[in-house]
């Protein structure tokens, strides 16, 4: 798998992401004792406002970066949001006003909506070859599970030596080497788009989404993961202090396991992939995810025992091995889905409503936990990630993706989706006949 970081462009991007990743993992510890100083016991509703703006910005920016990047060259599209990212940093620990906070995550947030579908559209053009492209996406499914644990780990060595604001220096000099990273290869260009007018770029991707059976079936699975993750995340705290009643210290070892069944997948993704389909991969992902659900039951209605703490860490580990079986490969769908001079607008899209999904369920995992405990949020997002795999499995045909039926003989696009279905009836030969059992 390392492989690939022979390439020199992909390695200094491959870089760019991590040692953004880490500043950005600062961050959310540095934010959360701010908070902490400025609103005391109030910190956590600071925090849950500000993730809800994080996640909205999200949804409502990363559109429009694909009505931006035909303009715009992707170095510096990716650079001026690397800059504004790092000045964010330097400004936040001189607030003294909640809503500053806002205002700066919501600029922050909008920023890495402009670098991240960027980043993900240029990837497939440095590593046109789908086997090192599979790889690169199983490095970058790596990296984000690294963050969530070398991060803490990294912030609480730095806090011994250091006030938290300083955290914010780290912050902003991970976006400075990130941006001097982007500076220093030269990217293939895009290809423009033939949508015509600002509205039609910017919903180009959604319209894709709308179309390709694949893509509509990728939002259902992106709900199926947002309803498992926003359980982990949100609710961890609750099963360690007050269902399991442990220490503040198995906290991290239950969000651990989460990050350590993610990266065992993807680590050994890459060779299954070599040998079966994408939906087979992703579709049986999300009915593991059901499967957990029901083993998570089990664990939050039993009355008591012992069992209870090593069976959360193996229900945890299982929910991160299962979203990692379908998160690693979206990359490889949107850009079998989407032609390449939609493929930032697909990026985009795929960006922007998977967080939609999350900024719905992270609230609703934590509002049923609180008020009606832990059972009834196992209940409801465990319903809503049985619905959502069902519509996946239903939505998601066996046959090649028809990308852009309606346009006329000759159009770019037309011309870009005919190499997608026939690609894709390369890659799938003898599914009809039984080569790929489906999920």
């Amino acid at each position: 798998m390392l492989a690939v970081l022979r390439d020199r462009t992909y390695r200094r991007l491959f870089a760019a992401q991590v040692v953004a990743l880490v500043g950005t993992g600062l961050a959310t510890v540095a934010l959360g004792l701010l908070a902490y100083d400025m609103a005391g016991s109030d910190a956590g509703s600071v925090l849950g406002t500000a993730l809800a703006i994080k996640m909205a910005a999200y949804v409502l920016i990363a559109p429009a970066v694909g009505a931006l990047a035909d303009g715009l060259p992707r170095r510096a599209l990716m650079l001026s949001a690397d800059l504004t990212r790092a000045g964010v940093a330097l400004l936040l620990p001189f607030v003294d006003q909640v809503w500053q906070v806002y205002v700066l995550v919501f600029l922050l947030q909008s920023a890495s909506a402009v670098f991240t579908p960027a980043f993900q559209a240029v990837v497939p053009d440095v590593l046109p070859e789908e086997r090192d492209y599979t790889r690169a996406l199983s490095m970058s499914r790596l990296a984000y599970d690294l963050e969530s644990l070398f991060s803490p780990a990294l912030a609480a060595a730095l806090l011994s030596l250091i006030t938290y604001n300083w955290l914010f220096t780290g912050t902003a000099l991970g976006f400075l080497a990130s941006a001097t990273l982007v500076v220093s290869v030269v990217l293939p260009p895009a290809r423009p788009s033939t949508a015509c007018g600002a509205y039609a770029k910017a919903t180009a991707g959604a319209r894709l989404f709308r179309t390709v059976p694949a893509l509509r079936a990728l939002l259902a699975l992106n709900l199926a993961v947002a309803a498992a993750s926003a359980m982990v995340t949100v609710n961890s705290v609750v099963y360690v202090r007050d269902l399991l009643d442990l220490p503040t210290g198995a906290l991290p070892l239950a969000l651990g396991a989460y990050g350590a069944g993610s990266m065992t997948v993807a680590l050994v993704l890459p060779r299954v992939l070599d040998r079966v389909t994408d939906r087979m991969v992703m579709l049986r992902g999300a009915g593991l995810l059901v499967v957990v659900f029901a083993g998570l039951g089990a664990v939050t209605t039993a009355g008591g025992g012992g069992w209870r703490w090593p069976a959360l860490l193996v229900v945890w580990a299982a929910f991160g091995a299962a979203c990692s079986m379908v998160l690693t490969p979206t990359g490889r769908l949107v850009t079998r889905s989407a032609p390449a001079g939609a493929r930032t607008a697909a990026f985009a899209a795929q960006f922007s409503l998977s967080h939609g999904c999350w900024l719905l369920t992270y609230p609703l995992a934590g509002w049923l936990g609180a008020t009606a405990g832990p059972g009834w949020a196992v209940a409801a997002l465990g319903a809503i990630t049985l619905g959502a795999s069902l519509s996946a499995v239903r939505l998601w045909s066996t046959t090649p993706p028809h990308v852009h039926a309606d346009l006329p003989a000759g159009h770019p696009h037309l011309r870009d989706a005919r190499r997608v279905r026939s690609g894709w009836r390369h890659r799938h030969a003898g599914v009809a006949d039984g080569a790929h059992a489906h999920p």
